[in-house]
């Protein structure tokens, strides 16, 4: 298995103080993080133009190559490498990109046993989250972190972050589901099936998903206005949740 696609939709789904949810069609790449040479190709570039493009300086630590970046960040949370890890995001369309939430998947004989959460806020916030996975059923797996930052404006900048990881060659999917003071406060499942790293696959993707990494930003701002509308009160960022960290 080398790099793939899996294409889908993402629910988002609010259950305090108001009822909100939306659904949007969304898109992800999954990159076998030793492979990153074959990135290239026609239509998709590894750290240079194209009309689909991974870049390393989007992601976790500054050298250019994506995999001595990988290296620091497991060596940082004492998380040892394997000869299988995954990177799953979404690739520049156009050269444009905001990337609410990646993940550095590690595997152990096959089976998933730890992520790198990676979320960005719209502050130029950035932190990763070291989440040790737990085998439920199958295919499936689960794992929490304590939330430290601010990324909705309605939401509290702390709390438990509650993930669900369903992998697999045919389909994926991510839930995520956020906790303030024990209470399920919302959650965000991405579901997709798999397709081919290919430049069929990129211009299909290109024709459904246009512009998606520009539509990640409106649609938020879109939602946040609803919020607004429907009496919801906005929180303080803090200069903490301005800058990138680990």
């Amino acid at each position: 298995m080398s790099h793939r696609f899996y294409d889908g939709e993402v629910f988002h789904k609010r259950f305090k103080e108001v009822d909100h949810k939306f659904t949007y069609p969304f898109f992800l790449l999954d990159i076998d993080v030793f492979s990153l040479e074959t990135l290239k190709q026609k239509l998709f570039s590894y750290n240079s133009l194209n009309l689909f493009s991974f870049f390393s300086k989007d992601h976790f630590g500054k050298k250019e190559d994506f995999f001595l970046n990988i290296k620091e960040l497991l060596q940082k949370f004492d998380v040892a490498a394997t000869n299988k890890m995954r990177f799953i995001t979404l690739p520049r369309i156009a050269n444009f990109v905001f990337n609410p939430i990646s993940a550095l998947i590690v595997f152990e004989e096959d089976k998933p046993t730890f992520m790198m959460v990676e979320v960005h806020n719209y502050n130029g916030g950035r932190v990763v989250y070291p989440v040790k996975l737990e085998a439920k059923t199958g295919t499936k797996y689960i794992g929490e972190a304590n939330k430290d930052m601010y990324v909705s404006p309605f939401l509290k900048r702390d709390g438990v972050y509650k993930f669900a990881l369903d992998y697999s060659l045919e389909k994926m999917g991510l839930s995520i589901y956020l906790y303030e003071d024990d209470e399920k406060t919302m959650m965000t499942v991405f579901s997709a099936t798999s397709k081919d790293f290919s430049t069929k696959s990129i211009l299909s993707l290109f024709c459904k998903h246009t512009f998606l990494t520009f539509l990640v930003v409106t649609r938020t701002l879109w939602q946040t206005l609803k919020l607004k509308l429907k009496g919801l009160k906005f929180n303080t960022v803090t200069p903490k949740d301005q800058r990138r960290r680990y």
